[in-house]
């Protein structure tokens, strides 16, 4: 009897010790049900703006080459999460998991990939409602071998949320090794190719390839005119849009006519569409989804063409719609901005909210000024006199020429018109939509006249390679008003002298006038020995001769229609709270979206290794050591 107590005791004692071990070593080794939103979309090697060109390596990490067990590319997909890749129906309704192999960091086909490494396929997932016939959801989902380690050459990508908008106009990016021309193979060593082409809205789609093709899970994106698409061999690849500092998959590449055909834009999966099929199929690590958002009115909403049912509005019949008055734009304010005297030449972010870069095949061209909600205004010199606008592309809300910009946001051009006075010209860029206002990007006010007395500080800003250090940060210098004597003229303006560079051209010269800054000159720099000085004079006492904004007025008003007006100074302390209370909602808005970017999942929970659970581990331990004492 003694003898059995002692056996039942220690026999109990040694049951609760395996119990507390093996929940223990449980807790430890079950995989992380974190999400991928502290990780995806962040390429931190990429720093594109425009293309149609060769990728560089790291720049577009959650690409995958979707490859036979033989070695042949036949599709392409992009990296969800550690274990996931998502690709396109079609791709695979002819070949089995063990017939596929995948390869991600790959930058070409042949030749050496340092940074890639590669994976067998177990499953294959096609969405059950995929019909061929039609392409209509042509979305899949490959499970890999074995999970992948993230480098900068290996991250998951940020899914579109169910809830996200994409009016058109949106620029999007398309990789892939496929053939660059219909017929035309990637030339050796087939390096990975990318592309970069503006939504179009799915009724305009529509209209072009025939009523009834397009429906709700299909994106489309391309030129009017063509010359940039997707093609064969690019299925199942990845079209992202950057929002702040992340990229989110948007669209699968699944269809087209032709390649690259005037008004046959690519077709792709939505991917916003399949957030929950995917949530379903995916149940741990889940991939990271983020609400993209487009502001304003969408273009495609007005578009009609024989067969295409209206667009209806449907409410609840004792729902009446409500009337708001939108705010009206003002210009020249600077919520970020306390610019009086003195500081640094390195600019801030949002110190400038309408300095713009205009970039041309890639590069920082010349400075502008956003000048009105669609429109840019710029030098004349920095364009040929029959510019091509698709050439062209804006980025608004920049601050760094090389590295990171989270408020930066990138523009089509639609049209460039010039003036065409004698002598110095101006040039307006009407951009492919309206950028969403904010801290970081606001329209300046243009001088139509005003007097800006002696002694006026004022500011200019630009880029240029000289200046600016690696990152070539906008550099910001100051002067002051002075009188121009015998050049004084109500064309003309003068400052003090001050070093203006080639990348500094189309920038503003700014002065701040009760309350609001106003543009009085667009600054031109001259590289010819014998330029004329008609825009910018240096004179032998140090005095800058520049032409005055309000020559170009009537060209302006005919080019821009009615120009912005500054906040009214008639109650200038109640107009002041609400442009800011204006812009720092919109930033707000910004903010929260990409707060939530960054920390929820739809349908997720804690991280199951958040602190409290890490407390709660590291207290069970301990009690599971004191029954070993």
């Amino acid at each position: 009897m003694q003898e059995q107590m002692c056996c039942d005791g220690f026999t109990t004692m040694a049951f609760y010790k395996v119990i507390c071990v093996t929940t223990v070593l449980l807790i430890l080794l079950l995989p992380e049900s974190e999400s991928q939103l502290s990780i995806c979309g962040l390429a931190r090697l990429n720093t594109r703006i425009v293309g149609g060109q060769t990728a560089p390596e790291g720049f577009w990490p959650w690409q995958v080459s979707v490859n036979t067990i033989l070695g042949s590319q036949f599709c392409g997909g992009s990296l969800i999460n550690n274990q996931w890749v998502l690709s396109a129906a079609h791709c695979f309704t002819r070949t089995t998991a063990s017939n596929v192999q995948v390869f991600l960091g790959r930058q070409s086909q042949q030749g050496s990939n340092p940074n890639e490494v590669s994976r067998t396929v177990t499953q294959i997932i096609i969405h059950p409602n995929y019909n061929p016939s039609t392409f209509d959801n042509d979305i899949a989902l490959l499970r890999l071998s074995s999970t992948v380690t993230f480098t900068d050459f290996i991250v998951p990508v940020c899914l579109a949320a169910s809830d996200s908008t994409f009016h058109a106009g949106i620029n999007t990016w398309v990789t892939g090794w496929g053939t660059i021309a219909s017929g035309v193979s990637n030339p050796f060593p087939q390096n990975l190719m990318e592309v970069q082409v503006p939504t179009v809205g799915n009724r305009q789609c529509n209209c072009n390839y025939g009523v009834g093709q397009i429906t709700d899970n299909m994106l489309c994106a391309g030129l009017p005119e063509g010359g940039r698409d997707s093609c064969q061999g690019d299925s199942g690849g990845p079209l992202v849009i950057k929002q702040g500092d992340r990229w989110i998959l948007s669209g699968v590449v699944s269809f087209g006519r032709g390649c690259a055909l005037a008004n046959f834009p690519g077709v792709y999966a939505r991917v916003s569409r399949f957030q929950t099929w995917i949530n379903e199929q995916i149940i741990s690590n889940q991939p990271g989804f983020i609400t993209f958002r487009s502001t304003g009115t969408d273009s495609d909403l007005s578009v009609t063409c024989p067969g295409l049912p209206p667009v209806t509005t449907t409410l609840p019949p004792t729902t009446t719609p409500p009337t708001t008055t939108p705010k009206p734009v003002v210009c020249g304010q600077a919520p970020r901005n306390s610019r009086i005297l003195g500081g640094s030449s390195v600019a801030t972010e949002g110190v400038w909210p309408w300095m713009a870069s205009l970039q041309k095949n890639g590069s920082h061209v010349c400075g502008g000024t956003l000048v009105a909600v669609d429109s840019v205004l710029s030098d004349a010199k920095c364009f040929s006199s029959l510019p091509v606008a698709s050439d062209w592309t804006v980025v608004l809300g920049r601050l760094r020429q090389n590295g990171s910009n989270p408020f930066e946001v990138t523009m089509n051009v639609t049209n460039i018109t010039l003036s065409s006075l004698n002598g110095s010209n101006v040039a307006v860029l009407t951009l492919s939509g309206q950028p969403t206002l904010s801290d970081y990007i606001q329209p300046i006010c243009l001088d139509s006249g005003r007097t800006f007395a002696v002694g006026t500080v004022c500011w200019a800003a630009g880029w240029s390679s000289g200046r600016g250090g690696e990152e070539q940060i906008l550099q910001e210098l100051q002067t002051s008003i002075v009188d121009c004597g015998n050049a004084s003229s109500s064309d003309n303006i003068c400052t003090g002298n001050f070093t203006l560079e080639q990348g500094d051209s189309g920038g503003p010269l700014m002065c701040k006038q009760d309350g609001s800054w106003f543009q009085v000159v667009v600054l031109s720099v001259e590289t010819n020995s014998t330029r004329a000085r008609l825009t910018r004079e240096v004179r032998a006492d140090n005095i800058q001769v520049f032409s005055r904004v309000n020559r170009f007025q009537g060209f302006l008003t005919r080019t821009l229609g009615t120009l912005l007006s500054p906040a009214s100074t008639n109650n200038s302390t109640d107009n002041s709270t609400t442009t800011t209370t204006t812009t720092t909602t919109s930033a707000s808005d910004n903010s929260t979206t990409t707060t939530s970017a960054s920390s929820t999942v739809a349908g997720r929970g804690t991280p199951a290794h958040s602190s409290p659970f890490l407390f709660f581990h590291f207290l069970l331990l301990a009690l599971c050591l004191q029954l070993f004492s």
